[in-house]
Formats: C-alpha cells, sequence, structure tokens
C-alpha cells in the first residue's frame, strides 16, 4: 500500500477538458496511483475526448447549467460506481470573447452565468452526489492563488466566491458525515483555460519571475497537491484554500523585478 493510500478509491473528475489541464494531470496521478476515475462532461461530443486521453474509464455528460442533468449524474454515475471516494472540481467559465473590459462594465448576464459554472456548480454536485460519497469523502475544487489579480477580470471575485464557499459547504456537510471540502489556489499556469484570459500571458510570466526559484508553476504540482488532498493522508486539512504558488505571493517587491521596472 502507499503512502497516500489510494488504491481501490473512486473519485468523479468534473471539467476534464484536455492533457494540458489540471484535472488531467490529477486523473493521471490519481490512477497511477490506483485509484479508479469516472469524467464528467458538459457535451455528448467531448465524451470521446476523454476516452481517449483515458481508455476505459466511464465519461458521463452533465452541463452543470442545467438543472436536469445535475438531477440525472447521481444515476449516471451511479451506473458504474456505487460510491464515491471523492469529488474533483475542476470548472471555470468567463466569457471574455469581447477581450479586455473594465470590471464595472461587466454585464450581469456575463457575471451570473460565470459563478454558476465556476462557483454554484460545486454546491450542486455536492448536493446531488452526497447519497454516493462515502462518510469520508474528499472534495476539492481548483481556485487561483490570487483572486485580486485584475488580468483576470471578472472571473477573479467569482474564485473568491469559490474560495469563500468552501468552508460553508465544509461546515454544512461536516452536520452528518466526515466529508471534507477544500481549494487548490493555483498560480498561473499554461493551460489551455489560461490561453483564454485577455493578457494572461504577462500575467503568467510576472508570476514566473516572482517565483523564488525563478521556475513558473507546473501543472503537475498543483495536480500533486490536489491528490494529497483526495488522500486520507490529508484529513486533518478541511475547509481550506492550500496556496500552490512556488512562492509568488511572498515576493511582490522581489528586488531583480522591481530595478527591471525602475529601469524601464
Amino acid at each position: 500500500m502507499s503512502f497516500l493510500g489510494l488504491e481501490g478509491k473512486t473519485f468523479l473528475v468534473a471539467g476534464l477538458a484536455n492533457k494540458k489541464s489540471v484535472a488531467y494531470f490529477t486523473a493521471r496521478t490519481l490512477l497511477e496511483e490506483g485509484a479508479n476515475c469516472l469524467f464528467s462532461v458538459q457535451r455528448e461530443e467531448q465524451k470521446a475526448q476523454v476516452e481517449k486521453l483515458f481508455p476505459g474509464a466511464p465519461v458521463v455528460v452533465c452541463d452543470v447549467e442545467r438543472s436536469s442533468d445535475l438531477a440525472n449524474l447521481p444515476g449516471a454515475v451511479n451506473a458504474h460506481a456505487d460510491h464515491l471516494d471523492g469529488l474533483v472540481h475542476s470548472l471555470a467559465f468567463a466569457n471574455f470573447s469581447a477581450g479586455p473590459q473594465p470590471f464595472h462594465h461587466t454585464s450581469r448576464e456575463d457575471f451570473l452565468q460565470a459563478a454558476q459554472i465556476s462557483s454554484f456548480s460545486l454546491v450542486e454536485l455536492c448536493r446531488v452526489l452526497n447519497p454516493l460519497f462515502t462518510s469520508a469523502a474528499s472534495v476539492v475544487t481548483i481556485s487561483i492563488s490570487n483572486t485580486r489579480a485584475t488580468s483576470y477580470g471578472y472571473l477573479g471575485p467569482i474564485k473568491a466566491m469559490l474560495d469563500a464557499t468552501v468552508p460553508y459547504l465544509a461546515k454544512s456537510l461536516s452536520a452528518d458525515s466526515h466529508i471534507r471540502v477544500n481549494a487548490v489556489g493555483a498560480g498561473p499556469l499554461k493551460t489551455s483555460a489560461s490561453a483564454g484570459i485577455p493578457d494572461y500571458i504577462d500575467n503568467y510570466l510576472y508570476a514566473e519571475a516572482l517565483t523564488l526559484r525563478r521556475q513558473a508553476l507546473d501543472t503537475q504540482e498543483v495536480a500533486n497537491t490536489v491528490v494529497f488532498l483526495l488522500s486520507p493522508r490529508s484529513s486533518g486539512i478541511n475547509a481550506t484554500t492550500v496556496l500552490v504558488d512556488a512562492g509568488m505571493s511572498c515576493n511582490t517587491f522581489d528586488q531583480d523585478v522591481v530595478r527591471k521596472f525602475a529601469r524601464e
């Protein structure tokens, strides 16, 4: 038995889109540790892509914007597994099709849609899946390291909402179980989803310069933390956002970066 004790445990990974995502690296690591993974995708046409990445793994469709899909999710999961030892919530969306916009120009429709998909869907998924969770299941959602980063646009305050949701959800689920809920606050990553955020590449390069090792955060490093939080070895961690940013957050006034700015 490995240190993490994940052999034979079963997890639902929600939101896997491609092999650059945190969800992909997390699922791959879970499988390497002997766990079983099921996947949920937004649309039917995405199933084939996930099945190609993880041959033989069950893939179900659940568009979290559709109440009917959420209601049908437990039955779809139950067709492949009679319980879940945890959930990976890796869902995020914001409409940046108009390019960079001042925050006060954010439309109500865009903000509410992003809030439902990126934050409140965590609550809804836990509600419908609760009957399938084991009494010590672990739920982990993917957040960001700095919710005040303006380059994230209006997704920043929505991720802050997600962070605030975690302890409330953990407290609520603790009423009749030992289910834990945590978030991983990841520093900027080189993912396909990030590419859609206006001016993200500048944010990514700046973050790399501020890491104490002068090397950008790797997606596998974030996935490693997610897997640890899913494991029974992290049983003492609950209602928490774990920061994974290679020291970036403590290094805002790095002298090399300050001097470079001053020269320019």
